[in-house]
């Protein structure tokens, strides 16, 4: 039966981050991220922050169509006249990932589990934004445990970062993550302006849009939910155990059409609820599903988000 599964896995689902095959599976999604990043994006990393920069300039008049996050207060009250702040373009990026690896993302019913996935897409950000003296750290959490590691520069930085994250132990079943304590504890030390990129299921509790509306008033934000189509979907399957990994309750239910529609209804409205907190913070929200080919949509997001802030149409 293993066989057959492996046979039928797609080609570009990310590979299983576990066992002895570690070591391999590790090499395996490098390759695959440079390669496949590389050729659709045709060799020219557009970045997740291809804005103009952070650090403060001069102010001028408000245009139609400016950004009014940029809005310089101070200067509009004293001319009577609306100005923004413009920016200067930064020479570094730092980058913090705070990436949430709670019970729930130990589960996938399609190519992968939410965890390989989202191990995945750390390997993205971290790709996407090497280079030119750029640095990367990242705060994670299990629920039961915590790691922190330095922002640094250099692919060995990387490698080191993204095996540490892959080889961190699950927690049981039954502990809950907290991924608004995640998020404040990129909120304190202060840090220079840059990037934060947020990786959950955004499961649960809506907690975490506190802290994550406090980073964005000195971070550009960029939020990475990792989906399951069981997470939003119940199909007809007759008899089946629900279980929740982070309170350890199980259920048994039958799938009958009014139960799949109220579920599907539930979730379709903690998604859409998810989507308008991340908008209130002004994050840019990124979507990576386990039965979804997650590196083109990583590359569309990009691409789209580049187009916005040249004034395109995304």
């Amino acid at each position: 039966m293993s066989r057959e599964k492996a046979t039928e896995r797609p080609s570009w689902a990310p590979p299983i981050l576990r066992g002895v095959r570690m070591e391999a599976a590790l090499r395996m999604l490098e390759l695959d991220v440079r390669r496949r990043l590389d050729g659709l994006l045709q060799g020219n990393h557009l970045g997740l922050v291809p804005g103009p920069g952070t650090e403060p300039g001069e102010a001028r008049t408000y245009q139609p169509g400016d950004d009014v996050r940029r809005m310089d207060w101070a200067v509009t009250a004293r001319t009577t006249v609306p100005h923004i702040r413009e920016t200067v373009a930064d020479r570094e990026l730092e980058t913090w990932v705070a990436m949430d690896l709670s019970p729930s993302l130990d589960f996938g019913t399609a190519a992968c589990e939410k965890r390989d996935l989202a191990i995945a897409a750390m390997a993205a950000v971290a790709h996407l934004t090497r280079g030119g003296g750029n640095r990367i750290g990242a705060a994670v959490s299990t629920g039961a445990d915590n790691l922190r590691i330095p922002a640094r520069g250099g692919l060995a930085h990387a490698r080191g970062m993204i095996r540490k994250i892959a080889e961190m132990p699950r927690a049981e079943e039954g502990t809950r993550g907290d991924l608004a304590a995640l998020l404040e504890q990129l909120r304190r030390p202060p840090r220079r302006r840059g990037l934060i990129v947020v990786i959950s299921d955004f499961l649960g509790g809506m907690e975490w849009q506190r802290p994550l509306r406090a980073l964005s008033a000195r971070h550009d934000i960029v939020a990475i939910e990792i989906v399951d189509p069981r997470d939003v979907d119940l199909p007809e399957v007759g008899t089946v155990v629900l279980s929740d990994p982070e309170s350890g309750r199980q259920r048994e239910v039958t799938a009958s059409a009014l139960l799949r529609k109220e579920f599907n209804a539930a979730a379709a409205e903690h998604r859409a609820e998810v989507a308008a907190g991340l908008r209130r913070a002004g994050a840019g929200h990124l979507v990576l599903r386990t039965d979804s080919d997650w590196i083109a949509d990583t590359v569309r997001f990009v691409v789209a988000r580049k187009r916005r802030w040249s004034g395109g149409v995304a």
